[in-house]
């Protein structure tokens, strides 16, 4: 792509792209409506707190983030945050842990606003991506094992995940038919919609299908009233409007303020910091993945963009709206429909807006059972079977921080099982031979050869996950559309995370008009046959051979 094929921003931006955009937006809000919905009733809140999230994300964020089509709002993989606050916070009245917990989201987005304009979005690049995709797989495990119950039409009695898990056959064994089969159907569309290739039945969202297929099933089943009757092994079921969900009767209804009361206890202070790191962690990892899918390769400002992440959360949580981050689902929704700039964002947070101010009684009559099977979707996609044979294909030591984040999350909380998967990949480091020294400050020299007319940036010793920070200033040091190679020859060990982040700068690096290269690493073992497989150092050396 040139310069002059890339969108244009701003006005300008609206003028050239508004007829594109505004269909993308559409599309969007499509998408967005239910997962709204289910992440708020997932998350033990009032179904109107992630509209509003995504209502500012649209109008308000959209207008000053650092990104270009992204969609920001709710996202599932917080869920287990905000339902964990809410639950800390309560003292037994949910309606008390929201108020609390809407307290504890304005303190997070001030927190990732202050910390955006410290220009703390390279922190994005310190995380280790196999801790990072293994809290992410546990989230989706603990979405499943919750909403397979909301499904079935069966409230469990356990509360922690592994519980959870091992009350699904309860539940099956008493499911309320007629909830289940709605969310039987409900869950066979989202799987089986997406295989087909046609492009008229793509143009439909799958979510929104299940939405419309759970409205006609639950007026079939009369959810509007309450009514008993007497299934085949003699147990009473009871039908009624608790399956459906509830919305208040205009929009100032569903406004709520933050709760201050609690603002110095530790299980207030302990949401404050789960839900930056978990929404922090999530902003950028998706700003970035995002980047990925852009036809035109634009760059996120992402210290801009987690200062916009962050104002919008702080601004919601005053009004009783949950965090947000640029979700990756809806962002690829946008993509994919052609949205071109920040204005489908601002489309779609619209859309929202009218319709939930026009049709409030069209969302009354959505199934909670629909709305959880798009969820146990969502918790699949992030768990698939898929995810843990692509770690392994990484590396053994991979898979092993992978599963020891997802286990210790599941049988504790995001923060430990994250700080766990850390913990695993430092000691595998130190045991591979990298020192104290080279945890956190790489060793390296960067010098300009005349002769190749090239920059020479020299890694020794250890190059890690925890020092990447480190290499990264050096190669932002370089002036742009340079000639650059960084010699491997002297390092003892790289790890995975330091290769991915190093062959995507390459890629950005090039785009930009520089050449870059990476000196082949003969004399390091790769830990599997994948091109960013983790390397140490071996007995036998060769000479570095520039790829």
């Amino acid at each position: 792509m040139t310069d002059k094929n890339i969108p244009l921003s701003g006005i300008a931006g609206l003028k050239q792209n508004w007829q594109k955009d505004l269909v993308s937006g559409f599309i969007v809000f499509l998408v967005a409506l239910p997962l709204c919905l289910g992440i708020s009733l997932a998350s033990g809140v009032p179904p109107m707190a992630g509209l509003i999230t995504a209502i500012i994300g649209g109008l308000l964020v959209s207008r000053i983030n650092g990104s270009h089509v992204t969609i920001n709002g709710p996202a599932a993989g917080l869920i287990v945050v905000i339902l964990g606050a809410v639950e800390a916070l309560s003292d037994g009245d949910p309606m008390a842990g929201y108020r609390s917990m809407l307290a504890a989201v304005v303190v997070s987005g001030t927190l990732l606003f202050i910390l955006g304009r410290l220009k703390a979005g390279r922190l994005g690049d310190f995380f280790p991506s196999s801790a990072v995709h293994g809290m992410l797989a546990a989230i989706g495990v603990i979405i499943l094992s919750k909403q397979a119950h909301v499904a079935l039409g069966v409230k469990p009695e356990g509360k922690e995940p592994l519980e959870l898990l091992a009350e699904i056959p309860h539940s099956i064994a008493h499911m309320n038919p007629e909830v289940a089969i709605i969310g039987l159907v409900s869950l066979l569309i989202m799987f089986v919609l997406p295989l087909f290739k046609n492009r008229w039945v793509k143009m439909v969202p799958a979510p929104m299908v299940v939405v419309l297929a759970g409205i006609a099933l639950g007026h079939y089943f009369d959810l509007e009233h309450e009514h008993k009757y007497l299934f085949l092994d003699g147990h009473e079921y009871s039908i009624g409007p608790k399956f459906l969900v509830t919305l208040p009767e205009n929009l100032a209804d569903g406004i709520v303020f933050p709760d201050w009361s609690k603002a110095l206890t530790l299980p207030f202070l302990t949401a404050v910091i789960t839900i930056t790191l978990v929404q922090g962690i999530e902003s950028l990892l998706s700003a970035k993945a995002v980047d990925k899918l852009d036809p035109w390769k634009r760059e996120s400002d992402l210290n801009k963009d987690l200062s916009a992440v962050g104002a919008g959360s702080a601004l919601a949580g005053l009004i009783g709206g949950l965090p947000m981050i640029a979700e990756i689902v809806r962002s690829s929704a946008n993509i994919n429909n052609g949205g071109r700039t920040g204005w489908a964002n601002f489309f779609h947070g619209a859309f929202l807006l009218v319709f939930i101010a026009a049709f409030p009684t069209l969302i009354h009559s959505i199934p909670l059972a629909a709305l959880g099977a798009i969820l146990m979707y969502t918790g699949y996609r992030l768990a698939a079977p898929g995810h843990f044979k692509h770690t392994l294909q990484i590396g053994p030591e991979q898979l092993s921080i992978f599963t020891t984040t997802l286990i210790v999350t599941l049988a504790t909380d995001l923060i430990i099982g994250v700080f766990s998967g850390i913990l695993l990949k430092i000691l595998i480091h130190l045991t591979r031979g990298a020192s104290f020294r080279s945890l956190f400050k790489p060793n390296l020299h960067l010098r300009y050869d005349h002769m190749s007319d090239c920059f020479v940036l020299e890694v020794h010793d250890a190059a890690i996950f925890s020092n990447f920070l480190g290499l990264k200033k050096k190669l932002d040091s370089i002036p742009a559309q340079a000639h650059v190679r960084v010699d491997f020859d002297k390092a003892t060990l790289v790890d995975h995370t330091v290769m991915e982040h190093v062959y995507s700068y390459k890629e950005k690096y090039e785009r930009a008009g520089g050449h870059f290269e990476v000196t082949e690493m003969g004399h390091l073992v790769p830990r599997s046959q994948h091109p960013h497989a983790a390397r140490h150092k071996s007995k036998k050396s060769k000479s570095a051979v520039s790829l």
